[in-house]
């Protein structure tokens, strides 16, 4: 066995084991070893029963003394009940339909017993308690902790499962070590091997930390790494094209109904001139909600055009999609540029003419979303890609697209608010452009929150725009209801507003649930002022575009991260009309409060993000914690800015240095990346 040894290789693992762990993404040994637990619980081992406190979970050493006879409950369930002693105590255990139990058990026998404690009138009862195989009590040991893992589960895979493969492996296999022995020493780490085994079974809470300090570091320097080693050799490249800058680019900014903005102008001038250049672009545009990228974006993919070449934009949604193609073709009208769109919804037919028409060259720009990357897709000379909102697509999505073209441009753009000195961490192997001024005339939007008690407020002034002759967003976080969580739902909210404030007012739900056509359907609606109030989940967060709509209403805003609300608050202000955003809120703490005050008092996405993360240092800003993305499992970039900086540090140091065993390591990852391999941080 080894860590690429398919699952099926430990013990215990059939087809049907093997079939359910695939569910959870374990195809392979390293697989489950990164399956870290999702949370950990604290379980009392207790060698004196009488410590124990009522509904504790405890584990306790006992001796079985007594198998008594099941009985039928007025309930209609079988009783097992067995009898125990521990030291003095005489204590039972019992099991609701399962009478099976009793035949696991020896007379005379010792056992370990995890399980809640119930304690009634004196007597000691431990409900549906499970057998611990190994005996984890120490003799001398009267009270002690236990910290169990909890996994992710799916069905056909239990806890007890994971636990149990987990600790057969970690006993006949060893991690080889890959962080350098001198940083290992200098910031006092463990082992690989001793933290992917401490994550798993840890003895106690500092233990874990430091197990989880290791990790995290192994993937933030590898992280560190891989964008150092991407942008070094991108420097040291000139195997790009060097584009010629033509006429016609400034012929088109004239052309347009607007001026743009000097931010714009500088981005512009920055691609232009990476377009100039034999080595490949790579570059970050950063831009705030309604900043103006798309036109960046047009403008990019019009000089490469006239340079002979295709350019692809990808999107995450079929709505923006389609909005960005209508808006490029009347852009673009006067300029002999043909440009096509591809989504999951195009049709069979139009599908293969389109992919024809790309791989002969008969397509200048091709739109679309996740359908770009498929296998199928081949263009004729493609010179220029551009993902808007990165980080919707996973990594290997990208690489994939990026795959499509020998020494292509790449373009990435975001509205996503990410403070400058994390952005040049995160995306250390870009180069950074940003669009920090907002056009003349957009709005501003005006801010409120209000205690969700007092929503008919909300929905009164809905009203009122509504009889304006504007429209209305409203944002649930959920589409439909749930009974675990008291938040609002789409459908439910849609039923109660349909049968109170708004009864003779037309009013559509959207979410991603919906399939493409309904969704379209509803936006068109929607734009044409059919629709007045639209009743959503995040979906409309990104690019939609409706100048009549003045007014977003924020259900359960404290259920969404700060990034988040500020770029719904960007669906409305596109117009002439004065523009509102109400968020209604359960504000139980003083750290809700202060996130709403932020959102209520700043309009700015990158201040609004600062303050996010010092309010809660934590990662709701979105691309920032993308678990199996970028081979982080642990790691959460917000909260980990520190041992983030400090991994930087030393990966310079490495690729700086002239060590002979460094460059075997930089090497070593290179390859690596290479192969996209998907634990870059650990095999």
């Amino acid at each position: 066995m080894n860590v690429y040894s398919d699952i099926s290789c430990i013990k215990g693992v059939g087809p049907k084991a093997r079939e359910n762990l695939n569910k959870c993404g374990i195809f392979t040994v390293i697989d489950l070893l990164l399956y870290f637990p999702r949370d950990y619980k604290e379980v009392t081992l207790y060698g004196n029963l009488n410590d124990a406190n009522n509904k504790e979970e405890v584990i306790i050493n006992a001796t079985l003394l007594e198998i008594k006879r099941d009985i039928r409950t007025k309930g209609g369930k079988v009783l097992t009940t067995l009898l125990f002693s521990e030291g003095e105590n005489i204590f039972k255990c019992q099991w609701f339909n399962q009478p099976y139990m009793k035949n696991h058990f020896v007379i005379g026998n010792i056992y370990l017993l995890k399980g809640k404690i119930q304690i009634y009138k004196g007597e000691n009862t431990l409900i549906n308690p499970s057998v611990v195989k190994e005996n984890i009590l120490s003799k001398d040991t009267s009270l002690t902790r236990s910290i169990m893992p909890i996994y992710s589960l799916k069905e056909g895979v239990k806890n007890k499962l994971l636990v149990n493969l987990i600790d057969q492996v970690l006993k006949e296999i060893s991690i080889e070590e890959n962080l350098p022995e001198e940083i290992i020493n200098r910031y006092k780490f463990c082992s690989l091997n001793k933290a992917i085994s401490i994550i798993h079974k840890p003895k106690d809470i500092n233990e874990l930390h430091e197990a989880k300090r290791r990790l995290k570091f192994q993937e933030l320097f590898t992280y560190s790494l891989k964008t150092l080693l991407l942008r070094n050799y991108r420097n040291k490249s000139n195997n790009g094209t060097a584009f010629k800058i033509y006429d016609e680019v400034n012929e088109l900014m004239s052309s347009l109904p607007y001026e743009l903005t000097n931010a714009q102008k500088r981005v512009i001038t920055e691609i232009l001139a990476d377009q100039k250049q034999s080595r490949c672009m790579n570059r970050l545009v950063q831009g705030d909600v309604g900043s103006g990228k798309t036109i960046v974006a047009i403008i990019a993919l019009f000089n490469i055009v006239k340079n002979g070449y295709q350019g692809a934009f990808m999107v995450p949604t079929e709505i923006l999609a389609k909005q960005h193609y209508k808006e490029m073709l009347k852009i673009l009208d006067a300029f002999n540029v043909k440009v096509e769109l591809l989504t999951g919804s195009t049709t069979k037919k139009q599908k293969e003419k389109i992919k024809e028409d790309l791989k002969a060259g008969n397509i200048d720009i091709i739109i679309g979303t996740h359908t770009l990357i498929e296998d199928d897709v081949e263009f004729y000379n493609l010179g220029l890609i551009i993902t808007d909102e990165q980080h919707r697509f996973g990594v290997m999505q990208r690489s994939k697209f990026f795959n499509k073209g020998a020494n292509i441009d790449v373009l990435v753009m975001t509205a996503t608010p990410i403070p400058r000195t994390m952005a040049l961490y995160l995306y250390g192997d870009l180069d950074i452009s940003l669009i920090d001024e907002l056009p003349p005339g957009r709005q501003k939007i005006h801010t409120y929150c209000i205690d969700i008690k007092k929503k008919d407020r909300a929905y009164n002034f809905a009203q009122r725009e509504i009889d304006e002759g504007r429209q209305v967003y409203i944002v649930c976080p959920l589409v439909e209801e749930n009974e675990d969580l008291k938040l609002s739902s789409v459908e439910k909210l849609y039923n109660e507003l349909k049968q109170s404030y708004f009864q003779n007012i037309e009013i559509a739900i959207l979410h991603g649930k919906m399939s493409s056509k309904d969704k379209d359907a509803i936006m068109e609606r929607f734009k044409s002022n059919e629709i007045k109030i639209l009743i959503s989940t995040t979906v409309i967060e990104v690019g939609i575009n409706v100048p009549n709509a003045s007014l977003m209403v924020v259900e359960n805003s404290e259920r969404f991260g700060l990034a988040q609300l500020h770029q719904l608050r960007g669906r409305v202000g596109r117009g002439q009309y004065k523009s509102y955003c109400i968020l209604l809120s359960e504000i139980k703490n003083e750290v809700t409060k202060q996130r709403m005050e932020t959102m209520v008092n700043s309009s700015d996405g990158f201040y609004i993000a600062e303050q996010d993360l010092k309010i809660r240092g934590t990662g709701e800003i979105f691309g920032l914690r993308q678990h199996g993305d970028e081979g982080f499992i642990l790691s959460n970039l917000a909260e980990d800015m520190n041992l983030l900086k400090e991994a930087n540090k030393e990966a310079k140091y490495i690729i700086k240095s002239e060590d002979e065993n460094y460059k075997q390591l930089i090497n070593y990852i290179y390859n690596k990346l290479q192969n996209s391999s998907k634990y870059i941080c650990f095999n």
